[in-house]
Parts: C-alpha cells; sequence; structure tokens
C-alpha cells in the first residue's frame, strides 16, 4: 500500500507542479464545488419525496402539482449544474493529460533514456503505449474517481445526518426473545450491510489488477508486432515473409486472448455478487424500514423519505463496490506509467564526452565493451584536428559502430578518456531516420524549416544529387535517397565535426566519389570522421586508422 501511494504521489505532483498547475488546481476545485451541488440537489430531492407521497396520502391534489413543479426546477437546475460539470471536467483533463504526457516525453527523451530503456535488461516493454495510452487512461481514471469519492464524502455526513433525524425510532428484538432496542438502527444497519459487502468485493475482485497489468502488456505487443510489419512492407514482400508474420500476429493475439478468458472469469466471478448487490441496494432500504413502518412509527410518505434516505448513505458508502474495477485498472495503470517514468529517471544518466580545451578531438586509451563486459576493441591514442579527415576501418563487428556510440555520449560501456573538440557534431549513421515530412523538412531536421532559407535547403538537395519534387513527402525513397538526404543536412547544418558511420553503404562508388567531393569542397572546415569497408579517396588527403591491430596506428594518404 505504501508503494501504491508513492506511485499516486509521484504521477500527482507532475500534474500540481507543471506550467499552469495552479490554474488547474483552480479548475479543479470548481468542478468539485459544481460535483458538491450535485449533493445539495439529491438533499432536495430526499425532501421533495416526503413532500410529494405525504400529497398523495393525504389525496391533497394541489399540493401534489405543486411539488411536481418544484420537482421540474430541481431537475432543470441540476441539469444545468452537471452538464457544466461534465464540460469543465473534460476540459481539465485534456489540460492535466497534456501536462502528464509532456512530462513523460521530456522523461523519455533525456539523457537518451529512450535508447538505454530499448536495451535488455531493463523491462520496459512499449514505451509508446505507456505515454499515449497510460497517461490517458491514469488522468480519466484518477479525475474520475477523485471527483466521485470526494462528493460521496461530502455527501455522506449530510446523508448520515438526514438518516439519523428520520430514524429516530429504536428496532426491538423482542422478536428474538431479547429484551432490548437498538436506537437508529437504520443508520448502523447501513454501515454494517456496505462494510460486509466492501469485504466480499475485496476478496473476490483482488487478482484483477495483476490481470489488468497483463492484459495491456499483451495488447500493446499485439499492436506492435502489426506496426513493426508496416514500417518494412518491402522487406517482407521481397522475402516472402507473410506467413512468418501471420505465426507472429496469431501467436501475440493468442496471448491477448489467454489472459483475456482469465480476465473474464475473475470479472464474472467478482460480478456473482457485484451485480446482485447494484440492482437490490435500491430495494434492501425499503425492506429495512418496514419495521417502522409496521411498528406505527412512520407514515407512508416518511417511509418512502426514510429509504431513500438509506438508499443514498448505502451507495454513498458503497463507492469501493461500484468503483472496484475501475479503481483496479487505475492502480494497474499507475503502476505500468510510474515503473516507465521511474525507470527512465534511472537510465537518463548521460556520459557526454569532456570538452577538449584545445579544440583538438583525443582518444585515449579507450576500450568499449558490450553490455555483458566483452571487449571489442581497443584504442591507445587518437587526435583529429578541425578539418582533418580520418578514416577508420576494420573487420565487421569489431565495433566501429559502438565506438561511435560512445563519442556521441550514450555508450555507458566504456573505458578510457574521450574528449571531444568544441563545435557542433553530427553523426550519420548507415539507415539515417527520416521524419514522415516533406524533404525540404527532412533536410532542415533536427531544426524546423523555417530555420534555414529555402534556397539552401533547395541548394543542398541539388548538390546531394536527390532528383525528386522538394514538397514530396520522404515516403517511398530508397536506401540510396535516403543517404543522399541525410548527406545534404550537412550541407545545410554546416557542423564543425562530422561522423559518417557506412553513410554512403548504398551508393555505388562513382555516385559515392561524387557526394564525398562536394562534401569535402563546400565544408573545408569540417572534420570528418569516416567509417567505410571502401577507401573514402574522394575526400582527399586523410589518415587512415586500421581498428583491426591492437594499438591502431595511423597512416597518411
Amino acid at each position: 500500500m505504501r508503494a501504491l501511494c508513492s506511485q499516486f504521489r509521484r504521477l500527482i505532483s507532475v500534474l500540481v507542479l507543471a506550467p499552469g498547475g495552479k490554474t488547474n488546481l483552480a479548475l479543479f476545485a470548481l468542478v468539485v464545488a459544481l460535483n458538491l451541488g450535485g449533493v445539495y440537489a439529491t438533499i432536495r430531492l430526499v425532501e421533495w419525496t416526503g413532500a410529494f407521497y405525504s400529497a398523495i396520502e393525504k389525496m391533497d391534489g394541489a399540493g401534489a402539482l405543486l411539488q411536481i413543479g418544484v420537482f421540474a426546477i430541481i431537475v432543470a437546475l441540476n441539469s444545468v449544474r452537471h452538464l457544466t460539470a461534465e464540460y469543465l471536467r473534460k476540459t481539465l483533463e485534456l489540460r492535466w493529460r497534456s501536462s502528464l504526457t509532456d512530462r513523460a516525453i521530456d522523461m523519455w527523451t533525456a539523457g537518451k533514456a529512450y535508447w538505454h530503456l530499448a536495451q535488455a535488461g531493463h523491462g520496459i516493454d512499449n514505451p509508446d503505449q505507456r505515454i499515449a495510452e497510460d497517461c490517458r487512461l491514469f488522468v480519466k481514471g484518477l479525475l474520475g474517481e477523485a471527483l466521485d469519492l470526494i462528493s460521496r464524502v461530502v455527501g455522506l455526513f449530510s446523508y448520515v445526518a438526514i438518516l439519523w433525524k428520520l430514524s429516530d425510532f429504536p428496532l426491538s428484538l423482542a422478536f428474538m426473545g431479547l429484551d432490548m432496542a437498538i436506537p437508529h438502527y437504520m443508520v448502523w444497519a447501513a454501515f454494517l450491510y456496505v462494510a460486509l459487502s466492501s469485504g466480499m468485493t475485496h476478496l473476490l475482485g483482488h487478482p484483477l489488477k495483476r490481470l489488468y497489468v497483463e492484459q495491456q502488456h499483451r495488447e500493446a505487443d499485439f499492436r506492435y508486432a502489426m506496426a513493426r510489419w508496416r514500417t518494412a512492407f518491402d522487406e517482407v514482400a521481397l522475402t516472402e515473409g507473410e506467413q512468418a508474420e501471420k505465426r507472429t500476429f496469431r501467436s501475440r493475439f493468442a496471448a491477448v486472448a489467454d489472459n483475456w478468458h482469465r480476465l473474464i472469469r475473475r470479472e464474472l466471478i467478482l460480478g456473482s455478487f457485484t451485480f446482485p448487490f447494484q440492482h437490490t441496494v435500491l430495494r434492501i432500504p425499503l425492506f429495512v424500514a418496514l419495521p417502522g413502518y409496521f411498528a406505527g412509527h412512520v407514515a407512508f410518505g416518511g417511509l418512502m423519505q426514510l429509504s431513500m434516505a438509506f438508499s443514498n448513505v448505502v451507495t454513498t458508502l458503497s463507492w469501493f463496490i461500484f468503483s472496484y474495477r475501475s479503481l483496479a485498472d487505475l492502480v494497474s495503470t499507475s503502476t505500468r506509467l510510474d515503473g516507465f517514468l521511474q525507470a527512465a529517471a534511472d537510465v537518463a544518466a548521460p556520459h557526454p564526452p569532456a570538452p577538449a580545451t584545445d579544440n583538438v578531438t583525443r582518444l585515449r586509451n579507450v576500450c568499449v565493451r558490450t553490455p555483458e563486459g566483452r571487449h571489442l576493441l581497443r584504442i591507445g591514442r587518437l587526435e583529429i584536428s578541425p578539418g582533418e579527415t580520418v578514416w577508420l576501418h576494420g573487420a565487421s563487428g569489431i565495433g566501429k559502430t559502438t565506438l561511435i556510440k560512445a563519442l556521441a555520449g550514450f555508450w555507458p560501456h566504456r573505458e578510457g578518456e574521450i574528449a571531444r573538440g568544441q563545435g557542433r557534431w553530427m553523426f550519420l549513421p548507415q539507415k539515417p531516420f527520416l521524419p514522415a515530412a516533406t524533404l525540404l523538412e527532412a533536410v532542415a531536421y533536427p531544426e524546423p524549416v523555417d530555420a534555414f532559407e529555402r534556397t539552401a535547403l533547395e541548394e543542398a538537395l541539388f548538390h546531394a544529387g536527390l532528383d525528386r519534387r522538394h514538397d514530396d513527402t520522404t515516403q517511398g525513397l530508397s536506401g540510396g535517397e535516403m543517404q543522399r538526404l541525410a548527406l545534404a543536412r550537412l550541407l545545410v547544418h554546416r557542423p564543425q565535426w562530422a561522423v559518417l558511420d557506412e553513410a554512403t553503404s548504398a551508393l555505388d562508388l562513382r555516385a559515392e566519389a561524387e557526394l564525398l567531393e562536394t562534401l569535402r569542397r563546400n565544408l573545408p572546415d569540417t572534420a570528418l570522421l569516416v567509417i567505410a569497408h571502401r577507401d573514402p579517396a574522394a575526400l582527399g588527403k586523410r589518415r587512415i586508422v586500421d581498428l583491426g591491430v591492437p594499438e591502431p596506428l595511423a597512416r597518411t594518404a
């Protein structure tokens, strides 16, 4: 229970401390006040019930007609209150969801936490669902249950006071052979009835939280499998992998269905108690009040009023029973969401290389390892000056790309000293990431397109040899075109340091040579660190470093 309270405290603090948090709290207070207006409307209906049925018992037509008019006014005003409260509640729900989503995105991206969480061992599955879906479910569930609970707690005092006043007669136990009576017995009966029912509800329904967590996990896995296929239609079609993909889909859905069967069986067990409870809770009060009516303590109108007051107390106390399923869902959502945020905070420990004081990039006694601790490659000493070209080459699998990740600052499994030269660094992987946007927006990425002159973007695409309309989207680009676009980014952003990791592997020799010549001609002051199997001779004078020897040596070509 303490861990659960800590989860809710952390998540709620995000909502309260976010920009606009005070405004949102004021909006929440207004919604609470409007909801409490519903308590007042219910009290007025309890009073109206007594007056209306008393008029009917007395055959007072004028009085009954007057009470019908009063009823219409109560309903009209209560409807306006309810609709206003619902509109403001949904507005607040969106504002809180925006705050929580924004915080989750910040934590997911801070210190490249998204990358670290994707590595084996963290146990964080489907972060996209946790941000998109769990933030929505948590805010919706929290707001709904919090407002309901506050209204019920405040209303409970009013309803108990009314019931106490109306049930001012005792219940004689003479029919049981006991010479005693229980004063205000209907009040005690309401609390005892709900206490026993709540205990039974929790006994039957406590496994639901675990099942809801597992269901969210398996549903997300099923969606991810289909989304992943959607990004690789060409590859699957060329390898005729449709049957294999169908087996994956069916396997994931079978897991969904298996947990779903366990979930509905548990809900059936819980419903075998809660469904009868919900459909008898409005009738039981009448049965409990009958002894007082038969004993002549109350008239017929008072009986109906007493029955309604008892019903309000019981239904208010039964919040736990009525909300058990949604509470279990809310708790499972908070567990997933808080676990994700805490994991993101734990791994968001960037490993940035130290800045070089003399603007020379240095690697000294650097050793990169696998997450399991296996050594990949070592570099005793390597220095790169501004504007220089260095070609790092070696056999596949020795850790060249891993070395680049260490140089970028997010590979934690390394030793030694890395000092980076000053200025902007750009890293071009073999398969560049392209946003779903126009070519102009993609070449400006990660900056907004209006950060550059349109002519500069168009010239970069031209020099990169990307022969397409500039307003075309990135969808459908070939591997070579994707690499051309990525190289065009260098011409736009003009970094002081650029690292190319097999960035021209999808181009033929002639196209590669032309592009590399264009890069060096347009970026004469940019230091180029190239990882490639082919000699980037088109870049001109360069130092060659063979990573396949124990202590890599550099030579000039």
